[in-house]
């Protein structure tokens, strides 16, 4: 097992073409949010601005769209087309998240595992997304396209029926997770683990208790999708990603306080958190 350290980011990270403009640095779509859980989304688009992207999309409900279009910054928010546009949508980007406060009704989950069926771009499935394939797991089997999955630890029991949580090996069970599946498995907690299908497992060293509040994990989902559109592959997407997560994380829990900080900070700590790598 390897440690995820500053050192070790420094290398993953995804250079800047210095001479790029927004098309250079990935285009990316986040399917998400209901009535009740209309933050979700915005913060997964926002966290991808942040990382990076030169262009984030934003799918909502219509009967949300007001809402989320209003609190969005940078991100474009859309109300969701028809099934056929949604897929088009997301083909023509460079990294897709489905999830972020997705809800679990029937016909929503029915469709996303039609669009994981079709879809060849990398796939982040968060949240929601997680719980629709929960029972469904062969159809991760057959993907055609990169998988990164990012489930705290009930998610996981969810999706893999031997966890128990405090009890199970963690960086054992995600690692037989994803090489059984095909995918990469990020185990949100402390000491967050990245699995990758070959072997590969890493245990991140940043973060602590100010990020166990609801938001920070649609963040930690969007900055995986930013770098995996602009290019990183899935594991190391997710290794920079969980670490400057965790890194921004820190910085807002010293200035904050682990009680009084809230995911919305993470947003605001991290340039320093990349501004750390720089040094």
């Amino acid at each position: 097992m390897e440690l995820i350290t500053r050192s070790l980011v420094q290398t993953l990270l995804p250079p800047r073409n210095q001479l790029g403009h927004k098309g250079n640095f990935g285009r990316v779509y986040v399917w998400g949010g209901c009535t009740g859980y209309t933050g979700a989304p915005i913060y997964a688009g926002e966290a991808a601005m942040r990382t990076g992207s030169g262009l984030v999309y934003v799918g909502v409900p219509t009967a949300i769209y007001p809402i989320a279009a209003a609190q969005c910054g940078a991100a474009m928010v859309q109300p969701l087309p028809d099934d056929g546009e949604l897929l088009e949508r997301m083909q023509r980007c460079d990294a897709v998240l489905i999830g972020p406060g997705l809800g679990r009704a029937r016909e929503t989950e029915k469709l996303v595992l039609a669009l994981l069926r079709e879809l060849t771009v990398p796939v982040v499935l968060d949240a929601d997304g997680i719980n629709a394939v929960s029972a469904h797991i062969h159809v991760l089997d057959g993907r055609r396209g990169v998988t990164v999955l990012t489930p705290h630890e009930g998610e996981f029991v969810r999706l893999d029926g031997d966890f128990l949580p405090g009890r199970s090996d963690r960086e054992r069970s995600a690692a037989d997770f994803a090489r059984r599946h095909g995918c990469v498995t990020v185990l949100k907690g402390p000491g967050t683990i990245v699995a990758g299908p070959e072997g590969t497992v890493r245990r991140n060293t940043t973060g602590g208790t100010g990020l166990a509040k609801g938001g920070s994990g649609d963040i930690l989902a969007g900055m995986i999708l930013s770098l995996l559109g602009q290019g990183a592959g899935p594991e190391e997407a997710a290794a920079c990603a969980v670490w400057l997560h965790g890194r921004a994380g820190d910085l807002a829990e010293a200035a904050l306080t682990a009680y009084a900080m809230t995911p919305l900070d993470l947003l605001d700590w991290l340039p320093a958190a990349f501004k750390d790598l720089e040094e």
